[in-house]
């Protein structure tokens, strides 16, 4: 049987033969490569899990529990506003009706002056002028305690605010643009004004 020469390995050197300085040699496929390595070791760059730092996520009858007493007291609120309401609205209608009460007592005294000149019209007719003018001047002075005080004054300048005009005459004593005339007593001021006077004005040249 014939014998064929063995072939060198390219990888092993031949101690006839060395290999020339400089020249790099082929690496051996029995060494360790110098590549990363690639084993199963434990990773360094593995993410904490949702519950590593933030504890254990709330159950959900925490969260029942926390919505369930968020509603009590939204409830509990509305009621206390609506008691709010209703509150206020009694004193306001106790407010209104305490006020007409005063009003009305103090127009009680002009009713008993008025009852009186009627009762002595008929023993005196000529005094009832004088019981009426009494009876008017206490219901003015009735009316500007309240806060509405009486105007009626002539020769004052036009204002608006004041005085509606219902008439405009030709008067060459009074200067343009004044009252000449109060048709219709104002009484009150500004936002409390019950009525404005009605007047006549003089005319403008």
């Amino acid at each position: 049987m014939p014998i064929h020469p063995r072939e060198p390995d390219p990888a092993v050197p031949d101690p006839a033969h060395p290999a020339p300085e400089g020249a790099v040699r082929p690496p051996r496929g029995d060494l360790p490569g110098s590549g990363p390595p690639t084993g199963t070791g434990p990773e360094t760059d593995e993410e904490p899990g949702p519950d590593a730092a933030g504890g254990p996520a709330p159950s959900e009858d925490e969260h029942t529990a926390e919505l369930k007493e968020l509603e009590d007291r939204w409830r509990r609120a509305l009621a206390d506003l609506d008691n709010l309401r209703k509150r206020h609205t009694r004193e306001l209608d106790r407010e209104r009706t305490a006020e007409r009460s005063r009003t009305a007592a103090a127009f009680l005294p002009v009713l008993d002056n008025l009852e009186l000149a009627l009762t002595h019209a008929g023993s005196d007719p000529g005094a009832i002028v004088e019981g009426v003018r009494a009876v008017r001047d206490q219901a003015v002075n009735v009316l500007e305690l309240l806060g509405y005080p009486r105007h009626a004054e002539t020769g004052v300048a036009f204002d608006p605010a004041r005085h509606e005009v219902v008439g405009v005459v030709q008067d060459p004593e009074a200067p343009p643009g004044t009252v000449v005339e109060v048709l219709r007593p104002g009484y009150g001021d500004g936002e409390r004004q019950l009525r404005p006077a009605a007047v006549t004005v003089a005319k403008r040249e």
